[in-house]
Order: structure tokens, then C-alpha cells, then sequence
């Protein structure tokens, strides 16, 4: 009878501390920092189940969160080596370095450029709340026959688990399928908001379980019926107030980028005008050099064609002297024989002698012929390299540069407490529009994970050679079996048995 009495005191004095009016809680940064830290350590310490692929999505998010926009002259290779970011699970289940970790880890966090902390932070959490163990707690029962079983209490609903796979459930309770639960003593009781489904009953171990789990249930399903709700006067000048200063920041955001964007191609430029007017500079002094090798060349040449000259001029001197002591011989009478075969031996040898040397002659005045063509050619090479010279002094330096552009609603659900039992009954607030709400919601998710998934997919598949079978978990497993039926979950399983008249609920 006192427990009774203390049980009644509890709940009325909960009772009474629901609010009457609609509140807004305003969450500060590091209240959202705080709560985001201890999802990433859940997740960390494997409390909450992530697969490889959704682990590595978490981590880049992280990163961008920790370290801003990506830039690979700052975040070089081995950044990461420091930071805790995976599962230890994931880590030990595949034949990876951790520089390959590191890789994959980045090629993400580079397409999440632009994203402000608190952007990628949500982004995370987004993802997290994906998750299948997010948010469940999960409570030991036994159903009427004695089977131990799972509850799971979370934003969706009531969830029954075989103790061995607490990733999909048995059958699911959507909040709005759901017309009242109840405890008597340790016997918990669930009524379906469709009168065809049987009542679920289990028993806890102890009566202050039950009443926990009552208070999970309120709470839970209390929010559930105020986010589907029309927003008060307040919360919709809130949201207006964020909606704006969310598009300044936005504004803000785009002014820097761009201003970051602008300092970056005025930095570009100038390189690009410096490494041009070096070249520049590089190839006046080879134009120079240039000039000065064709002028060296053509006074060589010059000096050659002058003394080939000469020596054609002396060889024709010497032939005409050789010419002239060849008519003076034969001019010269030879009486005797001896004397005339003399004469005539010198007289050959003096046409053999003035034949080499009209030769020479000849082919020093070629000679002297092709060097005159040398040094005109020369003299033209040289014209060409003051002119190419004259070009690059005249040619401007800096090209035109274009311009950068540069309260509680009154529908709050009542409670009924008679000795050591008490019931929630919650009201039946137009759960035919609930319903459609919460399919069009269903909708607008799947459209919005569409890309997500593909990307978790590929990663998926380019990491799925190096996976050591051996080392799989039970939640692996059970992750892989899930994702082989078609994604089996607890977003996906919350559905009512479609068989006709009552429907018995068997677990």
C-alpha cells in the first residue's frame, strides 16, 4: 500500500510538471557540440552499430567539422595519423594501412568544402540518427511464455528484439498506431491503436523498470506528436529568425569564398606575370647571345674570305709569271738534242705546273666564292637576331590584365493510476492525417538518402576485397544479412500484419 501511495505521489507530480503552453528549447553551440561528441564516442566504442562505409562518411564530416574546408598545401598526407576517427572493429576487419584510411577518409572531406562547423556537424548527426541502434534503449522482458526478449524505446516507436539481434526487430508499434500502454505491478501492457491487433503484454524484473519505460514512452511520444504539429506564433517567428541569419551566414559565407576566390586568381595572375616576364628575360639574353655569336661568326668569316682572296690572287700572279717563263723558253733556240729534250721535259713540266696551278687558282676562287655567301648569310643572321632583339624590347611587359570580379497542446494525453498499476492513453488526434504525414515524410527521406546511399555503396564495393571474413562480428553479420533482404530495419519494419479479422501478435 506505500508503494502505491509512492508510486500515485510520483506520477501525479510528473503529472503536474508537464508544461500547458508550447516551448521552444533553444540549444547553444556547445550544448550541440557536447551531444555531438558523445554520439561520435558511442559510436566510437562500438555502443552504437556503424558499418565500414557509414563509419568512413562519419569521419570525413568529422574532420571537416575539426579542421575547416580542405586545402591540400595545409592538410598533407599523414594530417589524420593522430586522430581517432574509426571503429576499432572496422579497422581490424579489413587488410588496410592506415594511410589507405587516411586516403578515403580525405577524398570525402575534400567534397565537403563550403560546409561551416555546424553545418557538418548536423550533416553527422543526420547520418548518425540513420543508424539502427541510434537512439533505442534497450530494456530485458519476457513475454507471456517466459522468452526473454528486447524492448527497444525510441522517436519512432516501441520496438520487440531477439536478444541476439538487436539491430532488426521482431515488430515494431509506431507511436501513432498506438492507443494506450499501461503497467500493473510488472506487467507491461501495449494496445494497438487497430482493435483487430491483440493487446502485447510482457513482464520486466522490476516494478521501477516499467515505470521508466512509461516515462521513455510519454516523453518520446510526446515529441513525436509536436514535431508533426503546426507551429505556434513563436516558434514561427523562431524560425524565421533562424531562416534568416541562416541565409546571412549563407551570404557571408559566399562573400568570403568569393573574396577568397578573387585573392586567389589575383595571385595566380601575378604568377602567371612573373613566370612570363622572366621567360621573357630569359629569351632577350638568349637573343643576345645569339646576336653576339652571329656577329663573332661573320667578322670570322669576313677575315677568311679576305685571305682566301689573296691567295687566289697570288696563285694567278704566280701562273702568270710561270706563263711568261714558259714562252721565254720556248722562245730560247735549242741547238742540241740533249738541250731540246731538256727544254721540252721543262717545257712539260712547266704546262703540268701551270695546269695545278690554274687548278688552284680555280678552286680557291670557289672557295673564296662560298665564303662571300657565308658571310652574306651571316650578315643576314645577324640582321634577323637585332630585329628579334628590337621585338622583345618593344613587346610589352605586362599584358592587359581584365578586371577581377573582383502548452503542451490540449490534447495532452491523460493517466489513470489505481493502486500499483498505471495507464497512458493517448488520444486519437486525427491519425489518418498523422499517418499521411509520416508516409510523405518517409517519401521526402528516401529521395534526400538516394545519393548518400550510392556514395556508401561505392565505397562499399571498393573496400569489400580487402574485408577479412573471419574477423566479422554478430552485427556484421546481421548488418550484411539486413542489407542483402533489402535493407531490413527499424524504419522499415514498423508495418502491422495485413491478415483479416484479429491478428495475433506471436513472438
Amino acid at each position: 500500500m506505500a508503494g502505491a501511495i509512492a508510486s500515485r505521489m510520483s506520477f501525479s507530480s510528473l503529472k503536474r510538471k508537464q508544461p500547458k503552453t508550447f516551448t521552444v528549447r533553444i540549444v547553444t553551440m556547445d550544448a550541440e557540440m557536447e551531444f555531438n561528441c558523445e554520439v561520435k564516442k558511442q559510436i566510437l566504442d562500438e555502443k552504437i552499430y556503424c558499418p565500414p562505409e557509414a563509419s568512413v562518411l562519419l569521419a570525413s564530416y568529422a574532420v571537416q567539422a575539426k579542421y575547416g574546408d580542405y586545402d591540400p598545401s595545409v592538410h598533407k598526407r599523414g594530417f589524420l595519423a593522430q586522430e581517432e576517427l574509426l571503429p576499432k572493429r572496422v579497422i581490424n576487419l579489413y587488410q588496410m594501412t592506415p594511410e589507405m584510411w587516411e586516403e578515403r577518409i580525405t577524398a570525402w572531406y575534400a567534397e565537403h568544402r563550403g560546409r561551416a562547423r555546424d553545418e557538418a556537424e548536423m550533416e553527422y548527426l543526420k547520418i548518425a540518427q540513420d543508424l539502427e541502434m541510434y537512439g533505442v534503449n534497450y530494456f530485458a522482458i519476457r513475454n507471456k511464455k517466459g522468452t526473454e526478449l528486447l524492448l527497444g524505446v525510441d522517436a519512432l516507436g516501441l520496438h520487440i528484439y531477439d536478444p541476439e539481434n538487436r539491430l532488426t526487430p521482431k515488430i515494431s508499434f509506431p507511436w501513432n498506431e498506438i492507443r494506450n500502454i499501461s503497467y500493473s505491478d510488472k506487467e507491461f501492457t501495449i494496445k494497438p491503436l487497430d482493435k483487430k491487433i491483440d493487446v502485447f503484454k510482457f513482464n520486466s524484473s522490476k516494478l521501477r523498470v516499467n515505470k521508466l519505460i512509461l516515462q521513455l514512452c510519454i516523453g518520446n511520444h510526446d515529441l513525436f506528436m509536436r514535431r508533426r504539429k503546426a507551429d505556434s506564433l513563436e516558434v514561427q517567428q523562431m524560425k524565421a529568425q533562424a531562416r534568416e541569419e541562416k541565409a546571412r551566414k549563407q551570404m557571408e559565407r559566399q562573400r568570403l569564398a568569393r573574396e577568397k576566390q578573387m585573392r586567389e586568381e589575383a595571385e595566380r595572375t601575378r604568377d602567371e606575370l612573373e613566370r612570363r616576364l622572366l621567360q621573357m628575360k630569359e629569351e632577350a639574353t638568349m637573343a643576345n647571345e645569339a646576336l653576339m655569336r652571329s656577329e663573332e661568326t661573320a667578322d670570322l668569316l669576313a677575315e677568311k674570305a679576305q685571305i682566301t682572296e689573296e691567295e687566289a690572287k697570288l696563285l694567278a700572279q704566280k701562273a702568270a709569271e710561270a706563263e711568261q717563263e714558259m714562252q721565254r723558253i720556248k722562245a730560247t733556240a735549242i741547238r742540241t738534242e740533249e738541250e731540246k729534250r731538256l727544254m721540252e721535259q721543262k717545257v712539260l713540266e712547266a704546262e703540268v705546273l701551270a695546269l695545278k696551278m690554274a687548278e688552284e687558282s680555280e678552286r680557291r676562287a670557289k672557295e673564296a666564292d662560298q665564303l662571300k655567301q657565308d658571310l652574306q648569310e651571316a650578315r643576314e643572321a645577324e640582321r634577323r637576331a637585332k630585329q628579334k632583339l628590337l621585338e622583345i624590347a618593344t613587346k610589352p611587359t605586362y599584358p592587359p590584365m581584365n578586371p577581377i570580379p573582383a502548452p503542451l497542446p490540449p490534447d495532452i494525453p491523460s493517466f489513470n493510476l489505481i493502486g500499483d498499476s498505471l495507464s497512458f492513453d493517448f488520444k486519437d488526434t486525427d491519425m489518418k492525417r498523422l499517418s499521411m504525414e509520416i508516409e510523405k515524410e518517409k517519401v521526402e527521406y528516401m529521395e534526400k538518402s538516394k545519393h548518400l546511399q550510392e556514395q556508401l555503396n561505392e565505397l562499399k564495393t571498393e573496400i569489400e576485397a580487402l574485408k577479412l571474413k573471419e574477423r566479422e562480428t554478430a552485427l556484421d553479420i546481421l548488418h550484411n544479412e539486413n542489407s542483402d533482404r533489402g535493407g531490413s530495419s527499424k524504419h522499415n519494419t514498423i508495418k502491422k500484419p495485413q491478415a483479416q479479422g484479429r491478428r495475433p501478435i506471436c513472438i
